[in-house]
Formats: structure tokens, sequence, C-alpha cells
């Protein structure tokens, strides 16, 4: 259930409404939107009588929200949401690519890596400290330090960091360290718990999705960021399981129109891990964009050949500087930035 406020209200109104919802054991969600401010109600709606908001002289309307995900829908806030990373927009007009290495290796990697993604353009860096493998035996990340190497090399080029977390225990830790956006991977999707603490931070979290998740599994799985009070989501397609073994996972172009319609939220697509080969991200890239997408996630890496992690997706810095080039052009036929 959603309330619509009065343009006209006052302040002393407005807190008298969130009073009263809270009275009656929900917990009341606020949007302020351009031309309106909507409030959603998260609990036991039974326990609200008919009339019962519609007499407060806040109140324009009182209207149920039929999606079983209702924070993240376009019922609840019809206006395209604009989620800031340090003042960038993921969302609106201008298109975000955020580009790095699969994973954090040594300080001077992440030196060069962070270098060759500022100067193709790229205004925020990726890359994993901690490693989530199918084999116990593979490299599963540097760690607690490559969070350290992560950050002197990023912060030098000015650059956000987005890495993974796998674990609550290492909240405080992320938080220590300015980790600018949290990415739930595909593993974590549907880890419940996991989904409950980043709902109660309020750093911007991507969240990819599932590789066997329907799209409303997915938007559920933000519902439970959403409902702890944590709004700044963007989505992520990163490819789905199917029968094909050709190439690495099914990039699923359609769920991007999909979501715009279905969510407010911002929606970026990562080509590396759906092509899973090096010369399919491009193509896989300008696909997703042509598509809608508000950004993209890219695999890059100072030297391919020699990663520890994903070599065969990871771009080199002149592949990603003729990608963005590419990408430019895409992005200004039709009436958008890069």
């Amino acid at each position: 259930m959603i309330v619509i406020v009065k343009p006209q209200a006052t302040e002393e109104q407005r807190e008298q409404l969130l009073r009263r919802i809270r009275e009656l054991g929900l917990q009341p969600m606020v949007s302020n939107g351009a031309e309106r401010t909507v409030v959603g109600l998260i609990g036991d709606e039974r326990l609200i009588a008919e009339g019962m908001l519609e007499s407060l002289p806040a109140v324009e309307q009182v209207m149920p929200i039929l999606k079983p995900y209702k924070l993240v829908s376009r019922e609840f806030k019809a206006s395209d949401s604009i989620i800031e990373v340090r003042g960038i927009p993921f969302g609106g007009p201008q298109i975000q690519v955020i580009a790095g290495p699969c994973s954090v290796e040594t300080p001077e990697q992440m030196r060069r890596a962070a270098a060759a993604v500022q100067a193709a353009g790229c205004r925020l860096m990726r890359g994993g400290a901690f490693k989530p493998r199918t084999s116990p035996y593979t490299f599963q990340g540097v760690g607690d330090e490559g969070l350290d190497y992560f950050r002197d090399a990023a912060d030098a080029y000015d650059l956000p960091i987005v890495t993974e977390l796998m674990d609550v225990r290492k909240i405080d830790l992320f938080l220590e360290k300015r980790v600018d956006v949290i990415q739930i991977g595909t593993r974590n999707m549907q880890n419940f718990d996991l989904l409950k603490e980043v709902g109660r931070l309020q750093v911007p979290v991507i969240l990819k999705r599932g590789m066997s998740a329907t799209v409303k599994e997915w938007l559920m799985a933000a519902e439970y960021i959403a409902a702890h009070g944590n709004h700044r989501i963007i989505f992520a397609e990163r490819g789905i399981r199917s029968f094909e073994t050709s190439y690495r996972n099914v990039l699923d172009v359609t769920a991007i129109p999909f979501l715009k319609k279905e969510t407010h939220l911002p929606v970026i697509v990562d080509p590396s891990h759906a092509g899973g080969k090096t010369w399919l991200v491009p193509a896989l890239a300008k696909a997703a964009i042509a598509a809608g997408a508000d950004g993209l996630l890219i695999e890059s890496h100072p030297c391919p050949e020699e990663a520890w992690c994903d070599a065969d997706q990871a771009l080199s810095p002149e592949q990603l500087q003729t990608l963005m080039g590419d990408l430019r052009k895409l992005a200004e036929a039709i009436g958008r930035s890069l």
C-alpha cells in the first residue's frame, strides 16, 4: 500500500501521517519525487481499517500495490531513480562504465589497472578482494589486504570502487575502507541474511542476478534490501545458465527493458561474465546499451594473459579504449551520453 501526500501538506501534517503509520505497527518508507511525495507502508496492511488514513489532512490518496515487490516497483515510484556514487549518476541520460580486473592481485597490478580505467574514460573501478569460486582449490582472492591495494590504487586516480561482499562479518571492514559500492554476486542473490544487512546500510548496492534466477526472484531479492531501508540499489544482469555450452552464459537482453518497465531503479549489465570470452564482450556491451541499460560492468586487466582469475574474458587497456570509443558513438545515437 502507498499513500500519496498532498503537495500543499505542511511539515506538521506530514509528520502526523508518519506518526500515525508507526502507531498502527507499520514502517513508513518515504519517497520524495519532483512533483509528489509517496509513502510506502511496510508491514501487515490488514491493521489499517478502510478510511483510517484518508481522513488525515496530509493524505491525497491511498492506493494498494499489487506487485509482491513493492518498494522497488514502478507503482511505488513512477519516475526513474537516480543512484549517485560520489556525484556520479546511475540512471537518467548518462551511461556509466565500471571497469577493472576480476580480482585484486598485487599493488602494482591495481595501479596499472586504475591508470588504464581512467585513461579509457571509465568513471568507476571494479575489483574483487574476495572471490566466490566453484572449486575450493582455485584462487579465492587476496582477502583483507586486497582492499588496501584497491583503495590506494583507485584513490590515486579519484575512482570510486566497486567490490563484492560475501560475508556479513566483513561489513565493518568494507565501511572502514570506504567501499563506494557493495556488489552482491550471483551466488549470494538469495542470501537473505546478507541482503538484510546491506539493507541497513546507506551504501549503494549492485545486485547481480542469480545464474538461474527468474526476474521476479531478482526483484524480490532487491525488495529485501529496500525493505530494510536502503533504496540505493542497482540491478546487474550478468547472464543466466541454460543448456547452451558454446559460451559461458546467456545474456538476457530482454530483461533490460522488462526491468525498466517494472522498477524505477537503474539497470546495468556485465557482458564479461555473460560471454566469458574477450571477443564477445564488445558485441554484448553494445547490445546492452541499445536495449536501454544504464551502465556496464567490464573486466579489464593490464596484462590479461597473466590474470589470476577469468583471464579469457578480460579486455586489455587498448581493447577497453577502443570499446569506450564505440560505446560513446552508440550512446550519442540513442540520445544518451557516456
